[in-house]
């Protein structure tokens, strides 16, 4: 079955495009030219994964996935003319997945789109084989995509999801930087990313007031998952 994508965007010409190579590669997609119908068609309709305009009228694009993220973990990607690291660490912060700047290559943006579908979606046939993964008073229900602590649920996003599941495997294992980002974001490691940082570090602070209680810092190697 395919797969929804929502594409926010108060350009109609970034919408067309988008819509013509994603339903090329057999997408179905489902637009919105500003904030306040996104987010009736993301209540409205079954939709996998959104693209989202920051400077839309209405609602801008940080407001619209802050109120996705109150009910949902679907992937998000920010689209955006505002490239600074500031506007890219804040959408990240917010609960963004990925971030692809105007101009872009409507050809990468599919490719991260489906690198993203693909990681997300893909976690529930994984799911089948280990359901449940316990680390200290960490429980991460593999079929339902859902963590808890003592009993109580952890709202996370995709990628910090994908990322405590890495660690949550492999408790006591030391996974440097390139690791990470590898195994998070599916990407070839090439230069430093502060995507890493910013995502643990927004991480620990969901998990615990103590940011090295349950992911530790291991000065010059990289991040571990603490066993006890």
């Amino acid at each position: 079955m395919a797969h929804t994508i929502l594409i926010a965007d108060d350009e109609a010409e970034i919408r067309e495009l988008l819509r013509l190579y994603l339903e090329k590669d057999g997408y179905q997609v489902v637009e919105a030219a500003d904030g306040q119908s996104a987010l009736s068609l993301l209540e409205s309709e079954d939709i996998d994964m959104a693209l989202l305009d920051i400077m839309m009228p209405k609602a801008d694009g940080y407001h619209v996935l802050k109120k996705l993220r109150e009910s949902s973990n679907m992937p998000v990607m920010i689209l955006s003319a505002k490239n600074q690291d500031s506007d890219k660490i804040l959408g990240l912060d917010l609960g963004a997945d990925d971030y692809l700047a105007k101009p872009f290559n409507p050809m990468e943006a599919v490719a991260r789109i489906n690198s993203n579908i693909r990681r997300f979606y893909s976690l529930g046939a994984e799911g089948r084989k280990i359901k449940q993964l316990e680390v200290k008073d960490l429980r991460l229900d593999t079929e339902e995509c859902v963590v808890y602590r003592d009993g109580e649920s952890i709202d996370l996003t995709s990628v910090e999801y994908k990322m405590l599941r890495m660690f949550m495997e492999h408790p006591g294992r030391v996974f440097t930087k390139q690791q990470v980002y590898e195994n998070v974001w599916g990407e070839e490691y090439a230069i430093a990313d502060n995507n890493i940082m910013v995502c643990i570090s927004r991480l620990r602070a969901k998990l615990s007031e103590d940011a090295g209680a349950y992911i530790k810092t291991i000065r010059g190697l990289g991040y571990r998952m603490e066993k006890e």
